[in-house]
């Protein structure tokens, strides 16, 4: 229910989304959509902590791999495009496309978007510590620094897949900026 809640914040943003279109996707009808989340930013808060679960999950299983840092990062890369421009969705991320947006006058939409970020940091973070721990790739620049980049590249795609990118450009430019975020594994 909260996918097909999502699809409604993707396409009409939070403020444009009303409540009939809302109940509509979820498949109840206003006072019982009130009951389960209290109002219609409850019901995004809830919307965007699944997003944000199944994305975390998701980059921890592909993490997880025994495949060369830069062949797992690409992994990550294809599957944000394959979500940012999968229908019934309009393309992009959920944190780029409305909570961004939001974020000035929603206190709590801009908190639970900066921790969802900095929790896809953190799963970066790990698996360049990882990287860096195993002398895959070289300690400079840090883990950390190189988590923000790939963290910067992900925000990149969902605002480029928003504009119209095609799923092959975004593809492009994801596989170019790897090398860039991973360095020469040589130089380890």
């Amino acid at each position: 229910m909260l996918d097909r809640v999502r699809g409604v914040f993707m396409a009409k943003g939070f403020s444009g989304a009303s409540l009939d279109d809302l109940a509509a996707a979820a498949a109840l009808n206003r006072p019982s959509l009130y009951a389960a989340f209290g109002d219609k930013e409850g019901l995004y808060l809830h919307t965007l902590q699944r997003y944000g679960d199944q994305s975390v999950a998701g980059m921890e299983s592909i993490f997880s791999r025994k495949l060369p840092i830069a062949q797992r990062l690409g992994q990550i890369y294809k599957a944000a495009i394959a979500l940012y421009t999968a229908p019934p969705h309009s393309p992009g991320c959920m944190i780029i496309n409305t909570a961004a947006v939001e974020a000035p006058t929603h206190p709590k939409i801009a908190a639970a978007a900066g921790k969802l970020l900095a929790d896809i940091e953190a799963v970066f973070e790990k698996a360049f510590a990882r990287a860096v721990a195993e002398k895959e790739i070289a300690a400079l620049p840090s883990p950390a620094t190189r988590a923000r980049l790939a963290g910067g590249i992900f925000d990149t795609l969902a605002v480029r897949a928003r504009i119209g990118s095609s799923p092959a450009e975004l593809r492009a430019f994801a596989q170019s900026m790897v090398p860039a975020i991973c360095g020469d594994a040589r130089a380890a």
